[in-house]
């Protein structure tokens, strides 16, 4: 074994606040790591449920200044994503000949060392919500997985977890397997779920490389969409036992002999949402048509492991969703409500877009805050036509400011040009928000009591406590 495949006895993680390296901290520290990490904003409110749990973990906390070198002993590894530039104090301080690992290569080390099989979880849209949804489901069923998550499950914000990781007991590691860097292709899953290819970090046709080379690489269960499965073909699974799942009515049963999970019918009410799964009634605890696909991939998968449906149903039923999904947010003195999602791509804006006419008969005005440059110039060109197909005639789509996240040298596109590009368009549609204060204004005289407002956008959390501040559960900043 060379010092490649050795987790380091000490990591010290480089943007501990993010949401997937905080994940890693605290279960490092469960392995018994000497863990540290630093964070831009350490001290920032909305990053505190965060920063607290990997305080309770015995996580060292530093700010970005590379002052974790002032301590006696250096780290023996420094873990970092691919949004931290060269020039980061942490690694332009760091003792000559520090090792690097990246976010992906330290999972696969700190899995290994838990000695638990990989059920990995991944494609543009729902990775999120379905792995946390499998390893709630399978802890239901008595399976105790541990789990890394790319949001913060409920059912895990528990004993001092942030809920992004969970330490179970069990034989496998549900973990969220990000393509946006094509880091999934840096270690090896023993089952698999493939959601969807949609348009984010790449085009659809080198997104169905990555995944085929992934699936390739996967050792014994796979669950695709069925149109997953057309995009990458037959020959990268052959060698697994694969299931499929389809939102459509009217597919197949069964496609090249596989089993499909068919969402057969779907109904949103007042009295909530039932989906009907092969033909059994799901009572789902959240809104979408997309949800109800979501609900049959962890159906399919939990099948695969040898579940029966007497007690996947339950399971899969008592889902207490993630944060940043759809939350409901409040209700302002004039009874416009709200609601805060993690919509940052074309396809989960759509799929937020429908859930919010499913609980609303009134206007809605959506608020989407651009994750970084580089993926808002990515998705210019077919956010446009995606958001006419799904936007009602009284609906407001506003962009606001890009949130910039680092990684990038490029400050385009603007969104204020973004939205005036749209609004030419299709007048009245369309606009821009140039801050946060203009947005409260704008729902004092525009909006009223059978209205809804839905914030939009990944990365910064702060969003989370605006949203609540706009449906007047917190007060506002300032006042």
């Amino acid at each position: 074994m060379t010092n490649i495949d050795i987790l380091p006895e000490s990591l010290h993680f480089v943007g501990v606040g993010g949401i997937g390296m905080s994940a890693l901290a605290q279960m490092a520290a469960c392995l018994g790591c000497d863990t540290s990490g630093s964070d831009r904003a350490l001290n920032s409110p909305e990053n505190a449920r965060i920063i607290n749990a990997l305080r309770d973990r015995g996580v060292k906390l530093y700010p970005q200044n590379g002052s974790r070198y002032d301590a006696a002993t250096p780290p023996a590894a420094l873990v970092y994503s691919t949004a931290i530039e060269e020039d980061n104090p942490d690694f332009v301080k760091a003792p000559s000949g520090t090792r690097r690992l990246h976010r992906s290569v330290a999972m696969k080390l700190l899995v290994e060392k838990s000695s638990c099989p990989i059920f990995a979880v991944t494609g543009s849209c729902g990775k999120t919500t379905v792995s946390a949804w499998l390893a709630e489901s399978l802890d239901r069923l008595g399976a105790s997985p541990s789990m890394i998550s790319g949001g913060l499950a409920n059912y895990f914000i528990r004993d001092g977890f942030a809920g992004n990781y969970a330490k179970g007991h069990g034989a496998l590691c549900v973990l969220e397997a990000d393509e946006s860097d094509k880091s999934l292709l840096n270690y090896t899953a023993d089952h698999a779920v493939v959601l969807n290819i949609g348009t984010d970090h790449y085009s659809k046709a080198e997104l169905a490389d990555v995944f085929r080379s992934f699936l390739r690489n996967t050792r014994k269960s796979a669950v695709l969409e069925d149109r997953v499965l057309e995009s990458v073909g037959l020959d990268c699974v052959n060698h697994l036992n694969v299931a499929l799942f389809s939102s459509d009515p009217a597919a197949p049963a069964s496609l090249h002999g596989f089993k499909v999970f068919r969402v057969t019918d779907y109904r949103a009410s007042a009295e909530g949402v039932s989906a009907w799964i092969n033909g059994i009634h799901f009572r789902l605890p959240v809104p979408g048509r997309h949800n109800a696909a979501n609900a049959a991939a962890v159906t399919a998968g939990l099948s695969l492991l040898g579940y029966e449906m007497d007690r996947i149903r339950p399971a899969v039923e008592g889902f207490s969703g993630v944060w940043r999904r759809f939350d409901y947010a409040g209700r302002n003195e004039l009874g416009t409500g709200v609601y805060d999602d993690y919509a940052h791509n074309v396809e989960k804006i759509c799929s937020c877009i429908e859930s919010a006419h499913e609980v609303c008969s009134g206007r809605v005005l959506f608020l989407f805050q651009p994750h970084g440059y580089g993926p808002f110039g990515f998705m210019r060109k077919e956010l446009y036509p995606a958001l006419e197909k799904v936007l009602e005639p009284n609906d407001l789509f506003a962009f606001l400011p890009v949130y910039y996240a680092g990684g990038t040298t490029s400050f385009e596109p603007k969104a204020e040009a973004v939205a005036a590009e749209y609004a030419e368009r299709h007048p009245g549609r369309y606009c821009f928000f140039p801050d946060r204060a203009s947005v409260r204004d704008f729902m004092k005289t525009h909006l009223g009591a059978s209205d809804l407002v839905v914030v939009m956008g990944a990365r910064d959390n702060s969003l989370s406590d605006w949203a609540r501040e706009l449906g007047g559960t917190i007060p506002p900043v300032g006042k």
